[in-house]
């Protein structure tokens, strides 16, 4: 008789015949089965619990109870155990006689329970394990990468948020200062860390494109006034200085990088958002973290200053030796900054693409350690101060293809004042068209695009009669970020432009990020005079349904975008063809 077939002539389930043994806390089969009474003896006791009218319950505990039917026992029946069930002692003996099978009959109905806990736990267990082991792994290495960040407190500059709704801009600053193995030799000795190499990156607002812009460390501009935190807590006010090299808008009398983002933005009418900065050892770690970098040399480098040696044609270099090459500026050009910086950014467009190939992106080693060496050589400021936040701004910055990120130098020119020159002075006539750009959010790498769309818009707005300026009448309300913005309009408009109903109406009920000009349908003559004398661009122009009825003036809202009376709002579409432009995806040889 096959296992199937035993027991079936009294009906019964082949596991019914599995029964627990009290005594022994284990499973026995019992193959003999016969239909006699149940008899108060300890076999009865062992091999089921009586049920209702002394029947005896019989099989291995089930959800729901087991079967019923009529048992007898053999004590010399083979005892073995379930399979995969563990062995485990009853808590209780077996007892003597009927008073003792109810007992065991309890134990019977809860171990289906005790079984599914166990199964549980040890899940449960191990599912919990998993996920602690996990948890702590990840929050070892958080505590790494969130120990090696420096934060610097620079007060109201910048922005406290990670990500800004509009247009990013960051200062990313590379100092001089000698920390680290094998740096004696760099740098100024004792320097406090100036502004070696600064570079404003815009990143726009679609997160399409990005602009880099090279600032260079000679140029000779204003430094104004800024306070900087000091370790003790206390603020230190610092006056400006008037003709003094860039690079000192950092480490000289305590500025911080705060000072620094105030300098830029006085040159540039650009607001930055946030800085990053780091020192001499980054380059020799990131370098060697992404396993390399790509360069290429028009011609043999043999530096003696730097020691760098360089082969005509591709290289790749990491450490000490990509240090060299930053550092190098006799071998390059007319040796000078404007040379160098060059070489900067063939490089950090190489750097770029190789921290976004597949090799770097599918090495989970490769990433940790550029995630480790790079927050390690970080200093930032406290809203970028964690490595959530420099993910989060990462994977934001991230989104920019590198044939889309363009690298360009402010435009400078020969430092007048000096006999033979050794600083530079901003080139207004080229400079300003690129900060205008950048202010608009005007990508270098579609000029063709962007100025079709922008020309077409423009002449839209423009076509059409144009009120004479004596009667224009408009009321400016300044809801942006300079102070008296509204004053000075209106005194430029008067006394340059001829608006003389123009009035100011001070701070607006609230702050706008985009200036705009309200008006009637019966005032659109005299919102394209106003447009085109202030530079407006075509998502300013908000005109009404209904008329002005009388002397009903439309109204104008300076918005954060407005940086001065007379500077339009509007950039162009196009840079001047003598600024120098190269993108992150290009490949140069430097010469």
């Amino acid at each position: 008789m096959d296992a199937q077939s035993r027991g079936r002539a009294d009906d019964i389930d082949p596991a019914d015949q599995w029964v627990l043994n009290p005594q022994t806390g284990n499973y026995e089969l019992r193959l003999d089965q016969s239909a006699g009474e149940s008899t108060a003896s300890g076999r009865t006791a062992a091999s089921g619990d009586s049920g209702r009218d002394g029947e005896a319950r019989i099989g291995p505990p089930r959800e729901g109870g087991g079967r019923r039917g009529q048992a007898g026992t053999r004590e010399d029946a083979p005892r073995r155990e379930v399979p995969g069930q563990r062995s485990r002692r009853s808590s209780q003996g077996g007892g003597r006689g009927a008073a003792a099978a109810p007992a065991a009959g309890r134990r019977k109905r809860k171990a289906p329970k005790a079984r599914r806990k166990k199964a549980l736990m040890w899940t449960g267990g191990v599912t919990a394990f998993v996920v602690v082991s996990a948890a702590v792994g990840v929050y070892i290495l958080y505590e790494r990468l969130n120990g090696n960040i420096a934060t610097v407190d620079i007060g109201n500059q910048g922005n406290k948020n990670v990500l800004s709704d509009g247009p990013m801009n960051i200062l990313i600053i590379g100092t001089d200062k000698r920390t680290g193995k094998g740096n004696e030799g760099y740098g100024d000795k004792g320097s406090a860390g100036h502004a070696e190499t600064t570079i404003l990156f815009h990143v726009s607002e679609d997160r399409t494109n990005a602009t880099a812009m090279s600032i260079p460390r000679d140029l000779k501009t204003a430094i104004p006034d800024c306070e900087s935190k000091q370790p003790d807590g206390s603020t230190l006010a610092i006056p400006g200085i008037q003709k003094e090299r860039f690079n000192v808008s950092l480490g000289q009398d305590g500025r911080d990088p705060g000072c620094t983002m105030q300098t830029v933005e006085e040159i540039t009418g650009i607001k930055t958002d946030h800085f990053m900065m780091v020192d001499f050892n980054a380059v020799k770690e990131l370098t060697t973290a992404v396993g390399g970098v790509k360069v290429c040399m028009a011609k043999p480098v043999k530096d003696p200053k730097s020691h760098l040696d360089l082969p005509e044609g591709p290289s790749e270099v990491q450490g000490e030796e990509a240090l060299a090459l930053l550092r190098t500026r006799h071998s390059f050009g007319n040796e000078s900054d404007l040379d160098r910086i060059k070489v900067q950014q063939q490089f950090l467009g190489s750097m770029i693409r190789e921290m976004k190939s597949s090799e770097t992106l599918t090495n989970p080693k490769r990433l940790l350690d550029l995630a480790d060496a790079a927050t390690k050589s970080l200093t930032v400021d406290q809203g970028i101060g964690s490595p959530k936040k420099l993910m989060t701004l990462a994977q934001e910055i991230g989104k920019v293809d590198p044939k889309n990120i363009t690298f360009v130098t402010m435009p400078v020119k020969d430092n007048p004042e000096e006999p033979k020159p050794i600083t530079v002075v901003v080139d207004d006539v080229r400079a300003e068209p690129l900060f205008a750009m950048m202010r608009s959010d005007t990508s270098l790498t579609e000029v063709k695009k962007n100025a079709k769309a922008a020309k077409s818009k423009q002449a839209a707005l423009l076509k059409g009669p144009k009120a004479d300026p004596s009667d224009v009448r408009v009321d400016v309300f300044n809801g942006g970020e300079v102070s008296g913005a509204a004053f000075a309009t209106v005194t430029w408009l008067q006394n340059q432009q001829g608006v003389l109903k123009s009035a100011n109406k001070a701070n607006a009920p609230e702050k706008t990020k985009k200036t705009k000009l309200e008006y009637a349908p019966n005032q659109a003559d005299q919102a394209r005079a106003l447009a085109e004398m202030m530079g407006l661009p075509a998502a300013a122009m908000k005109p009404g349904t209904a008329d002005a009825e009388g002397l009903e003036a439309m109204v104008l809202t300076l918005g954060a975008d407005f940086k001065g009376a007379g500077i339009p709002i509007t950039g162009p579409a196009k840079l001047p063809d003598n600024v120098e432009k190269a993108s992150a995806d290009k490949e140069v040889c430097a010469k």
